[in-house]
């Protein structure tokens, strides 16, 4: 009775959790290089290995849990705009952000402006890198290549896109909605092909239909065990009142 109401409960543990996630890939549905978050679980089942034979018994129950979060970076698709200070990538490599903690974080997000002081910039996130560090533009027009160098107006090279590395079932960190931080080389294998497109910006790869799908599915399952385990407690009560009058 014990297993089952952990089991129970934790069952409503990964519903709730799943949840907020979708919860939060909704509401993000519109932030530029968003990633939806996805929840995995597995189901195990406790089994006795006789190690002699290497033969394996039936389990003694099965349980579901959560193995892992997980960023989804599959690629999605542009919106064009014709603003000079949109950029899109197409490939699995990412622009370096400059954080305002000093850190340097990954994003797919294209959507950059300039700071008061002139610097290529994405919101209060941080300054766009380049190969030699912060991108100053000024109040010059600029245009941007497919390999990112950016060059003036009358063809000049002012500076080139730092641009990383992160395969795409990469494990990442998520800092914030849009910046990512990635532990694994970010070198550009030699094979990698990218085109740096400028003019539009890479939108978030929620699919509004099917989250909102997960989102009702999750919401009967937890809504479920919620019923089984109040079931369960009173029949637990009803058993502890029994024994009471004895």
């Amino acid at each position: 009775m014990q297993r089952a109401f952990y089991n129970l409960t934790q069952s409503m543990l990964n519903h709730q959790r799943s949840l907020d996630a979708i919860s939060n890939n909704l509401t993000n549905i519109n932030t530029a290089g968003y990633k939806k978050d996805e929840i995995r679980m597995n189901t195990f089942q406790e089994e006795l290995i006789l190690v002699s034979n290497r033969r394996k018994t039936s389990g003694k129950f099965v349980q579901t849990y959560v193995d892992t979060s997980k960023s989804n970076l599959e690629q999605s698709s542009f919106e064009f705009t014709e603003s000079p200070f949109d950029i899109g990538i197409q490939g699995n490599v990412y622009f370096n952000i400059q954080g305002t903690n000093g850190n340097v974080y990954q994003t797919r997000c294209g959507q950059f402006e300039l700071d008061g002081e002139g610097y290529l910039c994405l919101n209060d996130s941080g300054r766009v890198l380049g190969q030699s560090g912060e991108i100053y533009i000024g109040n010059d027009d600029f245009i941007v290549d497919n390999e990112g160098n950016i060059l003036s107006e009358n063809g000049e090279v002012i500076e080139k896109l730092r641009l990383s590395y992160i395969p795409e079932n990469a494990d990442v960190t998520k800092v914030g909605n849009n910046l990512f931080s990635y532990d694994g080389d970010m070198t550009i294998p030699e094979d990698e092909k990218y085109d740096i497109i400028q003019g539009c910006f890479e939108k978030s790869n929620v699919d509004a239909n099917k989250e909102i799908t997960s989102l009702m599915e999750t919401q009967r399952l937890f809504e479920a065990s919620s019923a089984v385990l109040k079931y369960m407690d009173t029949i637990n009560g009803r058993a502890a009142s029994e024994i009471i009058k004895l």
